[in-house]
């Protein structure tokens, strides 16, 4: 299966695309170094998972993916309540990175079985 065929896959690099744009010019470095860290994961684990060759490699790096949605989360929650992160932006980053982490949770088990 081709990872870029995947749904999850494409919204998780667009997420990607908006978290870069967005904290361009974010004048903490750390955070921002952080936050694009944490968004660029989940698209790249996912390619990088998908591109194993046993289902158990495969949701190895779909987990690590899964993780990376909640560590992003944790950082838009924080990057909204500090003013980093425009508060309505943050709350729909927020709801993708839910969205994205039950599509991996579906993936995984639809691997797994």
């Amino acid at each position: 299966m081709d990872f870029e065929k995947l749904l999850v896959w494409q919204r998780a690099k667009a997420l990607t695309v908006s978290v870069y744009k967005e904290m361009a010019a974010c004048p903490d470095l750390v955070f921002k170094s952080q936050i694009t860290r944490s968004a660029l994961s989940i698209p790249s684990n996912i390619a990088e998972g998908m591109e194993r060759f046993t289902a158990r490699d495969k949701c190895r790096f779909l987990r690590i993916a899964k993780a990376s949605c909640g560590e992003l989360r944790t950082q838009l929650m924080i990057g909204s309540e500090i003013a980093y992160v425009a508060e309505p932006l943050a709350a729909v980053w927020i709801i993708e990175t839910r969205e994205l982490s039950k599509m991996l949770n579906g993936l995984i088990n639809r691997i797994s079985d």
